[in-house]
């Protein structure tokens, strides 16, 4: 499916109303738990960094929030893990997703979890820019903390996993000629995001995420060609609205199923529940990040 007929078949919905575009994105609205879900993630993620080796607020770029946490593999020459935290780009912090890196350092990977700036003070593209530099910098440096820059893999969740695909998307060289075209090996998009239009016509976004149509455009990955390098694994939970689960399906139908092998909506969990699902042994998608390292 070309990018145009994907924008003209998903993106169009005149008859929708405001109300409905809220119904459909405003997670929190939609799980009248989400606080208990923060608050686990928060103590868990206290508990990470305490019982844990970590380094925490390591610069990558010169931003305030251009920083990151790595979580060292026990192993040398570990495949890496960069974990990139949700909150539709104005919220939330790597601090709150600590809970995630012991896990996946017992599945043998050294983790990193970035930080980057939250809209209104920049953009999507900004930020999505800002995960560029991270990347390139976790290429460069991940080797001191015992990480394999040829092995690095991404999972995201929500704005997270739009960033993920973005990532997928980018022409490593275009940025830095040091850099190689898969310098991402695979990655794992968690109640991800794909095509942006729809986010302007949602009324709870657009005072912090001011998305414009061209650059809605420009950061919707389902609206670009498929990358030529890579595995992208997506799901969402099968509690979550229809657009969200309409998202999930929108990269597989854009990108093929030969760049998109895996995508899949997982029983009986919702936007926020999905990622207690990544960190429960023998859980579908506990094995599906494990897949990525094996």
């Amino acid at each position: 499916m070309h990018s145009q007929s994907v924008h003209e078949t998903h993106s169009s919905h005149p008859e929708h109303t405001s109300a409905w575009y809220d119904s459909m994105y405003n997670n929190r609205a939609l799980v009248p738990d989400f606080a208990d879900h923060f608050t686990r993630w928060q103590n868990q993620s206290q508990l990470a960094r305490t019982e844990n080796r970590a380094i925490l607020d390591v610069a990558y770029g010169r931003a305030n929030k251009e920083s990151l946490d790595i979580f060292p593999s026990e192993v040398p020459h570990s495949p890496v893990v960069v974990f990139i935290h949700g909150g539709y780009w104005r919220s939330l912090d790597k601090s709150d997703h600590s809970f995630v890196a012991p896990t996946l350092t017992k599945m043998g990977s050294c983790v990193v979890v970035p930080n980057y700036d939250l809209c209104p003070n920049v953009t999507i593209p900004q930020i999505t820019l800002q995960m560029v530099k991270c990347l390139a910098w976790v290429y460069k440096n991940i080797k001191h903390w015992g990480g394999d820059p040829r092995q690095i893999h991404i999972i995201g969740h929500s704005a997270g996993g739009h960033l993920a695909a973005m990532l997928m998307a980018c022409h490593w060289g275009d940025y830095d000629g040091e850099l190689p075209e898969d310098l991402v090996k695979s990655a794992l998009s968690i109640s991800g995001l794909f095509d942006l239009l729809p986010l302007i016509k949602t009324p709870f976004l657009s005072d912090s995420l001011r998305l414009t149509p061209e650059d809605a455009l420009s950061c919707s990955p389902a609206l670009m060609p498929a990358p030529k390098l890579g595995k992208f694994l997506s799901v969402a939970g099968a509690q979550e609205s229809q657009e969200f689960i309409r998202q999930n399906r929108l990269i597989q139908e854009s990108w093929g199923e030969h760049r998109v092998p895996i995508c899949e909506d997982l029983p009986g969990l919702n936007h926020f529940s999905v990622m207690g699902a990544l960190v429960t042994p023998h859980h579908r998608l506990y094995e599906l990040a494990q897949s990525m390292l094996d």
